[in-house]
């Protein structure tokens, strides 16, 4: 076995940006096990997403575009996966750590049998396959090693920069053969509509803490986000505090992002949250304490009070 499966994550007809990162790595382990990158494509009416997924650099698609698959139920994509992989001789299966492959790829490896890395950063050649991974808000890094034949990854996308375009690979069509699985019923799906961009997803996000005292504060970072056509995002003391929403929040129990551009306004820096955006191309902090940690991270730093600067430049631009 040396082939390397990816697994498409895309919602509501659209091919989601980490999907990309994940071939990144696929590709980094094909270079070591020999194999192919092997891209797979589950849902109804799908089209679009194939057409898209078959452009980042695949060596053989696999699109199942059956009625099962038209709302996601891990019960019934987890079986559909593991066929895939017994059928194309797969080493490893690989997904991005966001929801999608939180809720999915343990299930997978359930039914494989397999040793699984979460959150992985690296994947080398050591005397045998290993992998690098964080622990405790990526203050340590740690290296593992999968015993099991098959191995399930799921892969950190900030570490894994999206590759070019390329001519589209030709898919193939993939039999399931997976039936819904009874007791189990899809029931709604809520999604939190706005016409930013999704966090993971955005070039320039502007962040704010709970140094911006109110949810009415937060305007300020709104503006300078739309500006931008960026994301906002918030720490995980703002949300608690009741200033942003939960889909809003960085950090280690929240979204971990990379865009080219991240403001930090009003946010001390703790670990916590570094751990979810310290990947970030550019940092640019805001904060009137000259002594906070999110200082030692940032490529520009502004001891300035926020209420003064932020309305400013969102004015200049």
């Amino acid at each position: 076995m040396s082939n390397i499966i990816v697994i498409a994550e895309h919602i509501n007809g659209s091919l989601k940006k980490v999907s990309w990162s994940s071939v990144t790595f696929a590709k980094q382990a094909a270079a070591l096990t020999g194999g192919q990158v092997i891209g797979l494509v589950l849902g109804h009416n799908i089209g679009d997403v194939a057409a898209e997924f078959a452009t980042s650099g695949l060596d053989k698609m696999l699109v199942c575009d059956e009625a099962t698959f038209a709302s996601y139920l891990p019960e019934n994509f987890a079986p559909a996966i593991v066929k895939a992989v017994q059928d194309n001789d797969a080493a490893i299966v690989c997904a991005s750590t966001s929801t999608f492959g939180k809720d999915l790829l343990p299930r997978v490896a359930g039914l494989l049998g397999a040793g699984m890395v979460s959150d992985a950063i690296a994947i080398f050649d050591d005397g045998g396959l290993k992998f690098k991974r964080p622990l405790w808000a990526g203050k340590v890094i740690t290296t593992v090693e999968v015993s099991t034949p098959i191995k399930v990854a799921s892969v950190r996308p900030t570490e894994f920069d999206a590759l070019p375009a390329v001519a589209a690979v030709a898919s193939e069509a993939f039999a399931s053969g997976v039936s819904a699985k009874e007791g189990v019923e899809f029931v709604s799906f809520e999604q939190v509509k706005s016409e930013r961009p999704e966090l993971t997803d955005a070039d320039v996000i502007v962040s704010g803490g709970r140094g911006l005292g109110s949810e009415a504060n937060f305007n300020i970072v709104m503006e300078l986000a739309d500006k931008l056509t960026g994301a906002v995002g918030a720490t995980r003391a703002a949300v608690d505090s009741g200033y942003a929403p939960n889909d809003w929040q960085i950090g280690q129990t929240g979204k971990v992002v990379a865009p080219n551009l991240y403001f930090a306004v009003a946010i001390s820096g703790a670990i916590q949250h570094l751990a979810g955006m310290k990947g970030s191309k550019t940092i640019v902090a805001i904060n009137t304490d000259a002594d906070a940690p999110i200082f030692q991270v940032a490529d520009y730093g502004l001891v300035a009070d926020a209420f003064e600067v932020l309305p400013d430049l969102t004015s200049k631009l």
